[in-house]
Protein backbone atom coordinates (compact mmCIF):
# COMPACT_ATOMS: atom_id res chain seq x y z
CA UNK A 1 0.00 0.00 0.00
CA UNK A 2 1.42 3.38 -1.01
CA UNK A 3 1.61 6.12 1.56
CA UNK A 4 0.69 9.70 0.90
CA UNK A 5 1.11 12.33 3.59
CA UNK A 6 -0.61 15.55 4.51
CA UNK A 7 0.87 17.33 7.52
CA UNK A 8 -1.13 20.12 9.12
CA UNK A 9 0.75 22.48 11.44
CA UNK A 10 -1.57 24.31 13.77
CA UNK A 11 -1.06 27.83 15.05
CA UNK A 12 -3.49 30.05 16.89
CA UNK A 13 -3.69 32.17 13.80
CA UNK A 14 -4.05 29.53 11.12
CA UNK A 15 -3.23 26.12 9.70
CA UNK A 16 -0.29 25.65 7.38
CA UNK A 17 -0.67 22.79 4.94
CA UNK A 18 2.25 21.03 3.29
CA UNK A 19 2.35 17.81 1.31
CA UNK A 20 4.76 14.98 0.77
CA UNK A 21 5.57 14.23 4.43
CA UNK A 22 6.69 10.63 4.24
CA UNK A 23 5.83 8.08 6.88
CA UNK A 24 8.97 6.47 8.18
CA UNK A 25 9.15 3.02 9.59
CA UNK A 26 9.11 3.06 13.37
CA UNK A 27 9.82 -0.62 13.64
CA UNK A 28 13.50 -0.28 14.51
CA UNK A 29 14.62 -2.78 17.15
CA UNK A 30 14.93 -1.17 20.58
CA UNK A 31 18.22 -1.15 22.47
CA UNK A 32 19.11 -4.50 23.99
CA UNK A 33 17.42 -4.82 27.36
CA UNK A 34 18.83 -6.25 30.52
CA UNK A 35 17.83 -9.91 30.18
CA UNK A 36 16.82 -10.01 33.83
CA UNK A 37 14.84 -6.80 33.90
CA UNK A 38 12.47 -5.64 31.18
CA UNK A 39 11.20 -2.06 31.22
CA UNK A 40 8.07 -1.72 29.13
CA UNK A 41 6.80 1.74 30.08
CA UNK A 42 3.48 0.28 31.19
CA UNK A 43 1.87 1.13 34.53
CA UNK A 44 4.12 -0.20 37.30
CA UNK A 45 5.44 -2.84 34.86
CA UNK A 46 9.08 -2.61 35.82
CA UNK A 47 10.02 -5.76 37.67
CA UNK A 48 12.38 -8.71 37.17
CA UNK A 49 11.18 -11.06 34.45
CA UNK A 50 11.52 -13.96 36.88
CA UNK A 51 8.67 -12.42 38.92
CA UNK A 52 6.49 -11.57 35.94
CA UNK A 53 4.12 -14.52 36.33
CA UNK A 54 2.74 -13.32 39.67
CA UNK A 55 1.97 -9.93 38.15
CA UNK A 56 0.12 -11.52 35.20
CA UNK A 57 -2.53 -13.47 37.06
CA UNK A 58 -3.33 -14.73 40.53
CA UNK A 59 -6.02 -17.37 40.04
CA UNK A 60 -8.85 -18.85 38.05
CA UNK A 61 -11.62 -16.83 36.41
CA UNK A 62 -14.52 -16.02 38.70
CA UNK A 63 -18.16 -14.99 38.41
CA UNK A 64 -21.01 -13.31 40.27
CA UNK A 65 -24.70 -12.89 39.50
CA UNK A 66 -23.76 -9.99 37.22
CA UNK A 67 -20.22 -10.73 35.97
CA UNK A 68 -18.69 -13.74 34.23
CA UNK A 69 -14.98 -14.11 33.55
CA UNK A 70 -13.03 -16.32 31.13
CA UNK A 71 -9.34 -17.26 31.47
CA UNK A 72 -7.14 -16.75 28.40
CA UNK A 73 -5.39 -20.08 27.60
CA UNK A 74 -1.97 -18.53 27.05
CA UNK A 75 -0.50 -17.25 30.33
CA UNK A 76 0.62 -13.66 30.85
CA UNK A 77 -0.77 -12.11 27.66
CA UNK A 78 -1.80 -8.85 29.41
CA UNK A 79 -4.99 -8.24 27.36
CA UNK A 80 -5.83 -4.60 26.76
CA UNK A 81 -7.90 -3.04 23.94
CA UNK A 82 -11.17 -4.86 23.20
CA UNK A 83 -13.98 -4.63 20.62
CA UNK A 84 -16.85 -6.80 19.36
CA UNK A 85 -17.62 -7.60 15.73
CA UNK A 86 -21.08 -7.62 14.15
CA UNK A 87 -21.67 -11.23 15.24
CA UNK A 88 -20.81 -10.55 18.86
CA UNK A 89 -17.35 -12.13 18.82
CA UNK A 90 -14.89 -10.41 21.16
CA UNK A 91 -11.54 -9.26 19.74
CA UNK A 92 -8.73 -8.02 21.96
CA UNK A 93 -5.03 -7.17 21.88
CA UNK A 94 -2.34 -8.99 23.84
CA UNK A 95 0.34 -6.56 24.99
CA UNK A 96 2.86 -9.27 25.89
CA UNK A 97 2.62 -11.17 22.60
CA UNK A 98 1.80 -8.65 19.86
CA UNK A 99 -1.17 -10.82 18.88
CA UNK A 100 -4.86 -10.36 18.35
CA UNK A 101 -7.18 -12.87 19.95
CA UNK A 102 -10.86 -13.70 19.44
CA UNK A 103 -13.35 -15.08 21.94
CA UNK A 104 -16.57 -16.73 20.74
CA UNK A 105 -19.24 -16.21 23.45
CA UNK A 106 -21.34 -19.08 22.05
CA UNK A 107 -18.66 -21.77 22.18
CA UNK A 108 -16.61 -19.98 24.88
CA UNK A 109 -13.46 -20.70 22.90
CA UNK A 110 -10.42 -18.49 22.33
CA UNK A 111 -8.45 -18.18 19.09
CA UNK A 112 -5.08 -16.42 19.16
CA UNK A 113 -3.60 -15.25 15.86
CA UNK A 114 0.18 -15.34 15.54
CA UNK A 115 1.74 -12.13 14.26
CA UNK A 116 4.79 -13.00 12.12
CA UNK A 117 5.65 -9.30 11.78
CA UNK A 118 6.04 -8.84 15.53
CA UNK A 119 9.62 -8.83 16.90
CA UNK A 120 10.16 -11.86 19.10
CA UNK A 121 9.90 -11.16 22.82
CA UNK A 122 8.78 -7.54 22.46
CA UNK A 123 5.91 -5.99 24.37
CA UNK A 124 3.75 -2.97 23.70
CA UNK A 125 0.68 -1.30 25.13
CA UNK A 126 -2.08 -1.48 22.51
CA UNK A 127 -4.69 0.96 23.77
CA UNK A 128 -7.00 1.38 20.78
CA UNK A 129 -8.98 -1.05 18.64
CA UNK A 130 -11.97 -1.00 16.31
CA UNK A 131 -13.76 -3.28 13.85
CA UNK A 132 -14.19 -2.08 10.26
CA UNK A 133 -17.05 -2.78 7.81
CA UNK A 134 -14.69 -4.82 5.61
CA UNK A 135 -14.20 -7.30 8.51
CA UNK A 136 -10.76 -6.00 9.40
CA UNK A 137 -9.59 -5.15 12.90
CA UNK A 138 -7.43 -2.08 13.42
CA UNK A 139 -5.39 -1.42 16.55
CA UNK A 140 -2.66 0.90 17.84
CA UNK A 141 0.83 0.03 19.04
CA UNK A 142 2.66 2.53 21.22
CA UNK A 143 6.07 0.80 21.30
CA UNK A 144 6.72 1.06 17.58
CA UNK A 145 4.51 4.06 16.71
CA UNK A 146 2.37 1.91 14.47
CA UNK A 147 -1.17 1.23 13.38
CA UNK A 148 -2.01 -2.39 12.63
CA UNK A 149 -4.64 -3.84 10.32
CA UNK A 150 -5.68 -7.46 10.67
CA UNK A 151 -7.85 -9.11 8.03
CA UNK A 152 -10.23 -11.57 9.67
CA UNK A 153 -10.82 -13.15 6.26
CA UNK A 154 -7.26 -14.16 5.30
CA UNK A 155 -5.87 -13.78 8.87
CA UNK A 156 -2.99 -11.54 7.81
CA UNK A 157 -1.45 -8.58 9.61
CA UNK A 158 -0.37 -5.33 7.96
CA UNK A 159 1.65 -2.65 9.74
CA UNK A 160 1.09 1.01 8.86
CA UNK A 161 3.71 3.34 10.27
CA UNK A 162 2.33 6.25 12.23
CA UNK A 163 3.37 9.88 11.45
CA UNK A 164 5.75 10.56 14.30
CA UNK A 165 8.69 12.73 15.26
CA UNK A 166 9.84 10.23 17.86
CA UNK A 167 7.69 11.31 20.80
CA UNK A 168 4.39 9.79 19.76
CA UNK A 169 2.05 7.42 21.54
CA UNK A 170 -0.86 6.46 19.27
CA UNK A 171 -3.57 5.54 21.74
CA UNK A 172 -7.34 5.26 21.21
CA UNK A 173 -8.66 4.47 17.75
CA UNK A 174 -12.12 4.85 16.22
CA UNK A 175 -13.35 4.05 12.71
CA UNK A 176 -15.94 6.43 11.26
CA UNK A 177 -16.77 5.37 7.71
CA UNK A 178 -13.44 5.11 5.87
CA UNK A 179 -11.80 7.47 8.34
CA UNK A 180 -9.69 6.30 11.28
CA UNK A 181 -9.28 8.77 14.14
CA UNK A 182 -6.36 8.40 16.56
CA UNK A 183 -5.24 10.54 19.48
CA UNK A 184 -1.48 10.87 19.85
CA UNK A 185 -1.24 10.92 23.64
CA UNK A 186 2.29 12.33 23.93
CA UNK A 187 2.73 13.60 20.38
CA UNK A 188 0.51 16.65 20.93
CA UNK A 189 -1.82 15.96 18.02
CA UNK A 190 -4.94 14.27 16.75
CA UNK A 191 -4.49 12.20 13.59
CA UNK A 192 -7.08 11.36 10.95
CA UNK A 193 -6.24 8.49 8.59
CA UNK A 194 -8.25 7.83 5.44
CA UNK A 195 -7.58 4.46 3.87
CA UNK A 196 -8.68 4.50 0.24
CA UNK A 197 -8.77 0.93 -1.10
CA UNK A 198 -9.52 2.06 -4.67
CA UNK A 199 -6.34 4.12 -4.96
CA UNK A 200 -4.19 2.06 -2.62
CA UNK A 201 -3.22 5.22 -0.77
CA UNK A 202 -3.39 6.25 2.85
CA UNK A 203 -4.06 9.93 3.41
CA UNK A 204 -3.52 11.40 6.81
CA UNK A 205 -4.21 14.70 8.51
CA UNK A 206 -2.45 15.67 11.74
CA UNK A 207 -4.08 18.35 13.89
CA UNK A 208 -1.58 19.56 16.50
CA UNK A 209 -3.05 20.44 19.88
CA UNK A 210 -3.67 24.07 20.90
CA UNK A 211 -1.72 23.63 24.17
CA UNK A 212 2.04 23.22 23.72
CA UNK A 213 3.69 20.13 25.23
CA UNK A 214 0.34 18.84 26.42
CA UNK A 215 -1.29 15.44 26.43
CA UNK A 216 -3.85 14.82 23.68
CA UNK A 217 -6.36 12.46 25.22
CA UNK A 218 -9.42 10.53 24.06
CA UNK A 219 -11.90 12.00 21.58
CA UNK A 220 -15.55 11.75 20.58
CA UNK A 221 -17.48 12.58 17.40
CA UNK A 222 -20.86 14.31 17.67
CA UNK A 223 -23.85 14.09 15.31
CA UNK A 224 -22.45 16.91 13.14
CA UNK A 225 -19.05 15.19 12.76
CA UNK A 226 -17.33 17.66 15.08
CA UNK A 227 -14.43 16.01 16.93
CA UNK A 228 -14.18 16.78 20.65
CA UNK A 229 -10.95 16.04 22.52
CA UNK A 230 -9.00 17.28 25.52
CA UNK A 231 -5.51 18.74 25.93
CA UNK A 232 -4.00 18.88 29.39
CA UNK A 233 -0.80 19.16 31.35
CA UNK A 234 -0.50 16.57 34.10
CA UNK A 235 -2.49 17.81 37.08
CA UNK A 236 -2.19 21.39 35.80
CA UNK A 237 -5.46 21.74 33.92
CA UNK A 238 -6.21 21.98 30.26
CA UNK A 239 -8.85 22.61 27.62
CA UNK A 240 -11.70 20.90 25.80
CA UNK A 241 -11.33 21.32 22.04
CA UNK A 242 -14.04 21.21 19.37
CA UNK A 243 -12.74 20.72 15.84
CA UNK A 244 -15.15 21.38 12.96
CA UNK A 245 -13.64 18.86 10.57
CA UNK A 246 -16.34 19.17 7.90
CA UNK A 247 -15.86 22.92 7.64
CA UNK A 248 -12.11 22.57 7.52
CA UNK A 249 -12.03 19.73 4.99
CA UNK A 250 -14.48 21.52 2.70
CA UNK A 251 -12.36 24.64 2.66
CA UNK A 252 -9.10 22.68 2.32
CA UNK A 253 -10.49 20.84 -0.71
CA UNK A 254 -11.76 23.97 -2.48
CA UNK A 255 -9.40 26.81 -1.55
CA UNK A 256 -5.94 25.70 -2.60
CA UNK A 257 -4.54 28.18 -0.06
CA UNK A 258 -1.59 27.36 2.15
CA UNK A 259 -2.90 29.16 5.23
CA UNK A 260 -6.40 28.41 6.45
CA UNK A 261 -8.38 30.35 9.09
CA UNK A 262 -8.06 28.17 12.20
CA UNK A 263 -10.47 30.14 14.34
CA UNK A 264 -13.28 29.29 11.96
CA UNK A 265 -12.90 25.59 12.78
CA UNK A 266 -11.60 25.30 16.35
CA UNK A 267 -13.30 26.24 19.61
CA UNK A 268 -11.51 25.93 22.94
CA UNK A 269 -13.19 25.67 26.36
CA UNK A 270 -11.27 25.93 29.63
CA UNK A 271 -11.59 22.86 31.81
CA UNK A 272 -12.71 23.40 35.43
CA UNK A 273 -9.86 23.29 37.97
CA UNK A 274 -11.22 20.08 39.51
CA UNK A 275 -10.81 18.23 36.18
CA UNK A 276 -7.11 17.40 36.05
CA UNK A 277 -6.69 14.30 33.88
CA UNK A 278 -9.58 13.85 31.43
CA UNK A 279 -8.70 10.67 29.54
CA UNK A 280 -12.09 9.28 28.48
CA UNK A 281 -14.54 11.25 26.29
CA UNK A 282 -17.94 10.54 24.74
CA UNK A 283 -20.84 12.49 23.25
CA UNK A 284 -24.41 11.38 24.04
CA UNK A 285 -27.34 11.78 21.64
CA UNK A 286 -28.44 15.04 23.26
CA UNK A 287 -25.05 16.60 22.45
CA UNK A 288 -23.66 16.47 25.99
CA UNK A 289 -19.91 15.83 26.28
CA UNK A 290 -18.85 13.48 29.10
CA UNK A 291 -15.29 13.24 30.41
CA UNK A 292 -13.67 10.75 32.81
CA UNK A 293 -10.92 11.97 35.17
CA UNK A 294 -8.28 9.28 35.72
CA UNK A 295 -6.56 10.85 38.76
CA UNK A 296 -9.68 11.21 40.90
CA UNK A 297 -13.07 9.64 41.57
CA UNK A 298 -14.84 12.13 39.30
CA UNK A 299 -16.47 12.31 35.90
CA UNK A 300 -17.93 15.42 34.27
CA UNK A 301 -20.59 16.54 31.83
CA UNK A 302 -20.27 19.55 29.53
CA UNK A 303 -23.26 21.28 27.97
CA UNK A 304 -22.07 22.89 24.70
CA UNK A 305 -25.05 25.24 24.68
CA UNK A 306 -24.62 26.70 28.17
CA UNK A 307 -20.86 25.93 28.21
CA UNK A 308 -21.25 24.64 31.78
CA UNK A 309 -19.46 21.69 33.39
CA UNK A 310 -21.13 19.50 36.02
CA UNK A 311 -19.05 17.30 38.31
CA UNK A 312 -20.10 13.79 39.37
CA UNK A 313 -18.52 11.35 41.81
CA UNK A 314 -18.32 7.57 42.15
CA UNK A 315 -18.61 5.51 45.32
CA UNK A 316 -15.45 5.31 47.38
CA UNK A 317 -13.44 2.21 46.45
CA UNK A 318 -13.77 -0.76 48.75
CA UNK A 319 -10.86 -1.42 51.07
CA UNK A 320 -10.28 -4.80 49.42
CA UNK A 321 -9.39 -3.19 46.09
CA UNK A 322 -6.77 -0.70 47.17
CA UNK A 323 -5.58 -2.49 50.30
CA UNK A 324 -3.98 0.20 52.46
CA UNK A 325 -2.33 -2.26 54.78
CA UNK A 326 0.82 -0.16 54.94
CA UNK A 327 -1.13 3.09 55.27
CA UNK A 328 0.29 4.48 52.02
CA UNK A 329 -3.21 5.11 50.58
CA UNK A 330 -4.73 7.97 52.56
CA UNK A 331 -7.39 9.05 50.10
CA UNK A 332 -8.54 6.17 47.89
CA UNK A 333 -9.77 7.10 44.42
CA UNK A 334 -11.64 5.02 41.85
CA UNK A 335 -9.91 6.36 38.67
CA UNK A 336 -12.61 6.41 35.97
CA UNK A 337 -10.58 5.75 32.81
CA UNK A 338 -12.53 5.50 29.54
CA UNK A 339 -16.17 6.38 29.01
CA UNK A 340 -18.68 5.35 26.33
CA UNK A 341 -22.46 5.44 25.77
CA UNK A 342 -24.80 2.54 25.02
CA UNK A 343 -27.85 2.54 22.77
CA UNK A 344 -30.07 3.49 25.71
CA UNK A 345 -28.12 6.68 26.36
CA UNK A 346 -26.47 5.27 29.48
CA UNK A 347 -22.82 6.01 30.22
CA UNK A 348 -20.39 3.17 30.76
CA UNK A 349 -16.95 3.64 32.28
CA UNK A 350 -14.24 1.56 33.94
CA UNK A 351 -13.01 2.42 37.43
CA UNK A 352 -9.42 1.21 37.28
CA UNK A 353 -8.50 1.17 40.97
CA UNK A 354 -12.01 0.40 42.25
CA UNK A 355 -12.19 -2.75 40.09
CA UNK A 356 -15.56 -1.73 38.67
CA UNK A 357 -17.46 -1.51 35.42
CA UNK A 358 -19.99 1.27 35.99
CA UNK A 359 -23.23 2.34 34.30
CA UNK A 360 -24.69 5.79 34.83
CA UNK A 361 -28.15 6.79 33.58
CA UNK A 362 -28.29 10.58 33.07
CA UNK A 363 -32.10 10.51 32.89
CA UNK A 364 -32.68 8.83 36.24
CA UNK A 365 -29.43 10.16 37.74
CA UNK A 366 -28.61 6.64 38.91
CA UNK A 367 -25.25 4.87 39.10
CA UNK A 368 -24.66 1.11 39.14
CA UNK A 369 -21.11 -0.09 39.82
CA UNK A 370 -20.46 -3.77 39.08
CA UNK A 371 -17.62 -5.15 41.21
CA UNK A 372 -15.28 -7.39 39.21
CA UNK A 373 -14.48 -10.51 41.31
CA UNK A 374 -10.91 -11.21 40.14
CA UNK A 375 -8.17 -9.34 42.00
CA UNK A 376 -4.39 -9.53 41.80
CA UNK A 377 -2.91 -8.64 45.21
CA UNK A 378 0.49 -7.70 43.77
CA UNK A 379 -1.03 -4.57 42.19
CA UNK A 380 -2.54 -3.18 45.39
CA UNK A 381 -1.46 -2.46 48.94
CA UNK A 382 -2.45 -5.90 50.22
CA UNK A 383 0.60 -6.97 52.22
CA UNK A 384 0.46 -5.99 55.90
CA UNK A 385 4.23 -6.42 56.09
CA UNK A 386 4.22 -10.13 56.79
CA UNK A 387 4.79 -11.23 53.21
CA UNK A 388 1.41 -12.95 53.17
CA UNK A 389 -1.21 -11.31 50.98
CA UNK A 390 -4.66 -10.66 52.41
CA UNK A 391 -7.58 -12.62 51.02
CA UNK A 392 -9.79 -11.00 48.37
CA UNK A 393 -7.51 -7.99 48.02
CA UNK A 394 -6.17 -6.48 44.81
CA UNK A 395 -7.19 -5.19 41.38
CA UNK A 396 -7.62 -6.73 37.94
CA UNK A 397 -6.52 -3.52 36.12
CA UNK A 398 -9.54 -3.17 33.85
CA UNK A 399 -8.08 -0.88 31.20
CA UNK A 400 -10.66 -1.26 28.43
CA UNK A 401 -14.21 -2.37 27.66
CA UNK A 402 -16.69 -2.52 24.79
CA UNK A 403 -20.50 -2.50 24.66
CA UNK A 404 -22.57 -5.07 22.78
CA UNK A 405 -26.29 -4.73 23.44
CA UNK A 406 -26.95 -5.28 27.15
CA UNK A 407 -23.48 -6.73 27.70
CA UNK A 408 -20.23 -4.97 28.50
CA UNK A 409 -17.08 -6.94 27.64
CA UNK A 410 -13.81 -6.00 29.33
CA UNK A 411 -10.20 -7.08 29.66
CA UNK A 412 -8.31 -7.72 32.89
CA UNK A 413 -4.77 -6.63 32.18
CA UNK A 414 -3.09 -8.23 35.22
CA UNK A 415 -5.43 -11.21 35.67
CA UNK A 416 -5.18 -12.53 32.08
CA UNK A 417 -8.95 -12.72 31.75
CA UNK A 418 -11.70 -11.25 29.71
CA UNK A 419 -15.09 -10.78 31.30
CA UNK A 420 -18.62 -9.62 30.66
CA UNK A 421 -21.17 -7.64 32.66
CA UNK A 422 -24.80 -8.46 31.88
CA UNK A 423 -26.78 -5.26 32.56
CA UNK A 424 -30.09 -7.06 31.90
CA UNK A 425 -29.83 -8.96 35.19
CA UNK A 426 -32.30 -7.41 37.69
CA UNK A 427 -30.69 -5.32 40.40
CA UNK A 428 -30.98 -6.57 43.99
CA UNK A 429 -31.82 -3.23 45.63
CA UNK A 430 -33.45 0.08 44.80
CA UNK A 431 -32.64 3.53 46.14
CA UNK A 432 -35.67 5.75 46.79
CA UNK A 433 -35.00 9.42 47.53
CA UNK A 434 -37.30 11.75 49.46
CA UNK A 435 -36.03 14.48 47.14
CA UNK A 436 -33.43 14.58 44.39
CA UNK A 437 -32.47 18.21 45.02
CA UNK A 438 -31.99 20.68 47.84
CA UNK A 439 -30.80 24.25 48.34
CA UNK A 440 -28.34 25.41 51.00
CA UNK A 441 -26.68 28.63 52.06
CA UNK A 442 -23.03 28.47 53.22
CA UNK A 443 -22.98 27.16 56.77
CA UNK A 444 -26.46 25.58 56.55
CA UNK A 445 -27.58 21.96 56.84
CA UNK A 446 -30.61 20.06 55.62
CA UNK A 447 -31.88 16.56 56.34
CA UNK A 448 -32.71 14.13 53.56
CA UNK A 449 -34.48 10.78 53.82
CA UNK A 450 -33.77 7.88 51.50
CA UNK A 451 -34.69 4.20 51.58
CA UNK A 452 -32.67 1.15 50.60
CA UNK A 453 -35.29 -1.33 49.35
CA UNK A 454 -34.52 -5.01 48.58
CA UNK A 455 -35.70 -6.25 45.18
CA UNK A 456 -34.89 -9.95 45.53
CA UNK A 457 -36.41 -12.66 47.68
CA UNK A 458 -33.33 -13.22 49.79
CA UNK A 459 -31.49 -11.39 52.53
CA UNK A 460 -28.32 -9.49 51.62
CA UNK A 461 -25.33 -9.69 53.95
CA UNK A 462 -22.47 -7.19 54.32
CA UNK A 463 -24.36 -4.21 52.93
CA UNK A 464 -22.77 -0.79 53.40
CA UNK A 465 -23.92 2.74 52.62
CA UNK A 466 -22.51 5.02 49.94
CA UNK A 467 -22.18 8.68 50.93
CA UNK A 468 -19.96 10.48 48.41
CA UNK A 469 -19.49 14.17 47.64
CA UNK A 470 -17.65 16.06 44.93
CA UNK A 471 -16.23 18.81 47.17
CA UNK A 472 -14.76 18.98 50.67
CA UNK A 473 -17.08 21.86 51.63
CA UNK A 474 -20.02 19.44 51.33
CA UNK A 475 -20.41 16.89 54.12
CA UNK A 476 -22.86 14.00 54.60
CA UNK A 477 -23.62 12.70 58.11
CA UNK A 478 -25.98 9.93 59.19
CA UNK A 479 -28.65 10.84 61.72
CA UNK A 480 -29.79 7.31 62.51
CA UNK A 481 -27.34 4.83 63.99
CA UNK A 482 -26.40 2.54 61.07
CA UNK A 483 -23.37 0.22 61.45
CA UNK A 484 -20.62 0.19 58.84
CA UNK A 485 -22.03 -3.04 57.41
CA UNK A 486 -25.48 -4.46 57.99
CA UNK A 487 -27.92 -7.12 56.79
CA UNK A 488 -30.69 -6.04 54.45
CA UNK A 489 -33.71 -8.30 54.91
CA UNK A 490 -35.72 -8.98 51.74
CA UNK A 491 -39.01 -8.02 53.45
CA UNK A 492 -37.71 -4.99 55.39
CA UNK A 493 -36.58 -1.81 53.57
CA UNK A 494 -33.92 0.18 55.40
CA UNK A 495 -34.78 3.88 55.94
CA UNK A 496 -31.84 6.26 56.15
CA UNK A 497 -31.82 9.82 57.48
CA UNK A 498 -28.81 11.86 56.38
CA UNK A 499 -27.79 15.45 56.94
CA UNK A 500 -26.05 17.37 54.15
CA UNK A 501 -24.02 20.37 55.29
CA UNK A 502 -22.35 23.19 53.35
CA UNK A 503 -19.38 24.71 55.16
CA UNK A 504 -19.05 28.45 55.74
CA UNK A 505 -16.56 28.72 52.87
CA UNK A 506 -18.74 26.79 50.40
CA UNK A 507 -18.66 28.24 46.89
CA UNK A 508 -22.05 29.11 45.36
CA UNK A 509 -23.00 26.79 42.51
CA UNK A 510 -24.66 23.48 41.66
CA UNK A 511 -23.11 20.22 42.88
CA UNK A 512 -23.81 16.49 43.08
CA UNK A 513 -23.74 14.12 46.05
CA UNK A 514 -24.13 10.34 45.78
CA UNK A 515 -26.35 8.29 48.11
CA UNK A 516 -26.75 4.54 47.91
CA UNK A 517 -25.75 1.11 49.16
CA UNK A 518 -23.49 -1.72 48.06
CA UNK A 519 -22.87 -5.40 48.61
CA UNK A 520 -19.64 -7.29 47.83
CA UNK A 521 -20.90 -7.72 44.22
CA UNK A 522 -22.60 -4.46 43.26
CA UNK A 523 -23.16 -0.82 44.25
CA UNK A 524 -26.38 1.08 43.48
CA UNK A 525 -26.74 4.82 44.07
CA UNK A 526 -28.54 7.97 43.02
CA UNK A 527 -27.33 11.53 42.61
CA UNK A 528 -28.80 14.44 44.54
CA UNK A 529 -28.38 17.97 43.18
CA UNK A 530 -27.23 20.46 45.83
CA UNK A 531 -27.50 24.14 45.02
CA UNK A 532 -25.48 26.51 47.19
CA UNK A 533 -26.75 30.07 47.04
Amino acid sequence: MKKKGLLVVLFFGGIMVTSGFGLQSMMQPPPEDNPEFTITGTPADNFPDAQRAQFCGSGDAKSTDYVQEFSIPTPCTNPLAVVTDYDGNVWFTQTNTGKLAKFDPVTEKFTEYDNPLWPSGERSMMWGIDYAPDSSVWFTDERFDSIWKFSTIDEKYERIAYPSEGNSLPQKLQIVGSQIIINDFTGNKLTLLDANPSSGEINYLSIPSPVDNSVTADFAVDANDNIWFTNWLFQQGGVLVKFNQNGYLDLAANSGEQFLPLLDFVQVYQLPPELLTPNGAVVTDDGTIWLADTTSSFFFSFDPFTEQFTQYVTAEPQLSTYGNQTGVVNYPISRPYWIEADLQGRLVFNEQTANNISVMDPKSQSLVEYHIPSKNPYWADCDPGTGVMLDNCGVAQIFDFTIYGEKIWFTEWVENNIGVVDTSVPLPIEIQLESDSLTLAPGDSQSLNFVVSPKSQKDMLNVSLILSTTHEFLKIDLVNDIPGTFQLDFDAPQPILATITASEDATPGTYKVLLGAQSPDIAISKFVTVTIE
